[in-house]
């Protein structure tokens, strides 16, 4: 029997990933084992990311790994730099992946990038955990401190709030409903709308019969699942989950057909790994160069040398030599070059000179040459 480190579901719910001592598994709700990736070893925690049909992980040499389950291939493969980092969590809005290490720093990566897009030093001590609430917006960390900060992670300037606990939280985990759930040993207590406001006590609590390891809300229910070190339990929390689906994004009803047509539809709506920024509305910007910048790029026509032309023929001529050819083409390109700087003289002539009347001369004005049009 092999420790299993993390497991993660995959982007249906007959796939789970599991991270075991050696490698990375992959088996279906039979328990049957559909697959064994060895190019991830030694993996502490994984996050699946289900618009992209990736499963990032990050291993004890602080090696960071985004698998793409859709063919089977690793899209990001780089070392962080920051040692053993058994903190992790992503971020639902934008697809990035939030680590903490045990200086007590946040930071934000994605596949396409091997620098961290952001940190932020949260605590003087290390973290223990971290949370991302669905909509993207408040990030709860915890320390080793006994305290517990809420961020707004699209201004990380500082602290919306900041808790004092009576120990250090072993896990973090916000609801549908922002409801944020705290593990405390063998006691698990749940806030309720305590990123906004300052919450002196909390909503529930709960006292398990052994230590807390994690837990998870379920989607679309009132259930917060606990996982302890003497087995699994589940306790209610009256408010904690959505009461309203979209059946076309997340239906907890489908049937196997609806399964099937859902997870083609997720395929090809996939959406590249190379758009998972900090701001995920930056592909609908268009980048349109200025007026001024296109006015200097005309202007530097005038300054360049015309270019070398070699011409080498790509068939040869029995019996006659390509000299006449070569200078056919060398006088084409030439003209053309002459005619393009024409043009940008054009362009960047101030359009009060070209409507200009010219002086008459009477009779002599047959003797002045003519603009070509």
């Amino acid at each position: 029997m092999e420790s299993i480190h993390d497991i993660s579901w995959l982007h249906v719910e007959t796939m789970i990933a599991a991270a075991q001592k050696e490698w990375l598994h992959i088996y279906d709700n039979t328990g049957t084992e559909l697959h064994c990736v060895k190019k991830l070893d030694k993996i502490l925690r994984m996050e699946f990311l289900p618009y992209h049909f990736l499963l990032a992980t990050v291993n004890e040499y602080g090696f960071m790994s985004w698998l793409d389950i859709s063919i089977g291939e690793i899209v990001g493969h780089y070392k962080n730099n920051l040692g053993r980092t058994p903190v992790m969590t992503q971020n639902p809005y934008n697809g990035t992946i939030c680590i903490g290490n045990s200086q007590g720093l946040v930071s934000l990566w994605a596949p396409s990038v091997k620098k961290p897009l952001a940190k932020i030093l949260c605590h003087k001590t290390p973290l223990t955990a971290i949370a991302v609430d669905s909509r993207g917006m408040y990030m709860a960390t915890s320390g080793v401190d006994r305290s517990m900060k809420i961020w707004d992670i699209r201004n990380l300037d500082g602290p919306l709030q900041h808790y004092k606990l009576r120990s250090s939280p072993v896990d973090l985990e916000f609801s549908q409903k922002d409801m944020l759930a705290v593990g405390l040993g063998e006691v698990v207590e749940i806030y309720g709308n305590c990123c906004t406001q300052t919450v002196d006590k909390p909503y529930m609590r709960h006292k398990m019969a052994k230590s807390i390891c994690n837990f998870k809300f379920c989607p679309y229910e009132d259930v917060l699942g606990i996982g302890t070190s003497g087995g699994f339990s589940s306790i209610l929390v009256p408010g904690s989950g959505e009461a309203n689906f979209d059946a076309y994004e997340s239906n907890p009803f489908q049937t196997k057909q609806q399964r099937k047509e859902s997870e083609i539809k997720a395929l090809l709506e996939k959406i590249p790994a190379e758009l998972i920024t900090l701001n995920p509305f930056e592909v609908v910007e268009v980048d349109v160069p200025t007026l001024k910048d296109k006015l200097e790029a005309k202007s530097k026509l005038l300054h360049v040398r015309d270019k070398k032309i070699d011409v080498k023929p790509r068939h040869k001529n029995k019996g006659k030599t390509n000299i006449a050819r070569k200078k056919i083409i060398k006088e084409s390109m030439r003209k053309e070059y002459i005619n393009q700087v024409i043009e940008v003289k054009k362009v960047l002539q101030p359009k009060e000179t070209q409507d200009m009347p010219q002086q008459s001369f009477g009779v002599l004005d047959r003797f002045i040459p003519k603009t070509k049009k």
